[in-house]
């Protein structure tokens, strides 16, 4: 079982650590919210639903009632409305296509290029997010089908990349120092 350090929330890492069903919600709130917030989205989704992460009641959910429980303060993201769909979505197809677990997507895949494409085909997850949360799965999660690194991308390099390389509070700075200098890049890149 893996030893993730990603919140800096004992609970909520715990969480993420020994359900990959909050593991895979967590990335999908990963966008336009420092990621400590998108990986505590789970912790505090299961609080407010009686202490359990439960696909299949987030599926079943009446929607408004799902996009209340996720807008009460604080908010699990900044746009809690779209990110309560989207999770809602997510948890759908888990009960509809993989027995209402994560793990179940994780295990199908033969390979790494196949789990990245499964991971793409998932609400909120684009080819870059897929490839991160790759190899999280890999570096972290133990879950190294055939060709993982490859499949990943730059993102399946040791190093401070993303999400995949923190284990603790410094490899976290060195990660935000690495996305820093990269859009200071783009930028300068735009222009020039």
């Amino acid at each position: 079982m893996p030893d993730l350090h990603l919140t800096g929330d004992p609970v909520a890492d715990q969480l993420l650590s020994t359900d990959p069903n909050a593991l895979l919600i967590g990335m999908l709130l990963d966008q336009q919210v420092t990621m400590e917030k998108a990986f505590t989205g789970p912790a505090v989704i299961a609080s407010r639903m009686g202490g359990r992460l439960d696909v299949a009641a987030i599926a079943a959910a009446e929607p408004e009632e799902f996009i209340a429980l996720c807008s009460q303060p604080p908010a699990v993201h900044r746009f809690p409305r779209a990110m309560a769909e989207r999770v809602q979505d997510l948890c759908r197809i888990l009960v509809d296509d993989w027995q209402g677990s994560a793990s179940h997507l994780f295990a199908a895949a033969a390979t790494g290029e196949e789990l990245r494409r499964l991971l793409g085909t998932l609400p909120g997850f684009g080819a870059v997010k897929a490839q991160i949360f790759l190899a999280l799965l890999g570096k972290q999660y133990g879950i190294t089908p055939p060709g993982w690194r490859e499949a990943a991308g730059d993102f399946g390099l040791d190093g401070f990349r993303s999400v995949a390389d923190i284990t603790d509070r410094e490899s976290l700075l060195k990660v935000r120092a690495t996305k820093q200098a990269v859009k200071a890049a783009a930028r300068a890149a735009k222009q020039a």
